[in-house]
């Protein structure tokens, strides 16, 4: 099973279990992150596109790390004018682990479950 979110402007594919660089989210470390605008859902050979968003599906994931990536080196130049500019960037990110894909059909199942349990306690 995978999805395709958006997220920061950008759109990941991401399985449960993977680990994932977003550009710098506002979340502690440890903390749980909750993506809902889910652009595609592939469970088995079920396929669920949303128009723009699939309803009723999120992603959770646990925030793992932040950081910064590689130095890259912006250099702008005109020939022949004496114009020359160098600086450098490190373009910061969040390291994230995604812990599950919560469908609709696992919602209904654990409340089944849940309710299950209530009637023989």
């Amino acid at each position: 099973m995978y999805a395709i979110i958006e997220a920061c402007g950008k759109q990941y594919k991401v399985a449960e279990g993977d680990v994932v660089f977003f550009e710098k989210l506002d979340a502690e470390e440890g903390k749980k992150v909750t993506f809902d605008k889910v652009v595609l859902v592939s469970e088995d050979e079920k396929v669920q596109i949303g128009n723009p968003y699939v309803k009723g599906i999120k992603v959770e994931g646990k925030v793992v790390s932040h950081g910064k990536g590689k130095k890259i080196v912006v250099f702008k130049y005109k020939p022949k004018k004496n114009y020359r500019r160098k600086q450098g960037h490190r373009q910061p990110y969040t390291k994230v682990e995604i812990t599950s894909i919560k469908t609709a059909a696992k919602k209904a199942t654990k409340v089944e479950e849940k309710a299950e349990e209530k009637v023989e306690a």
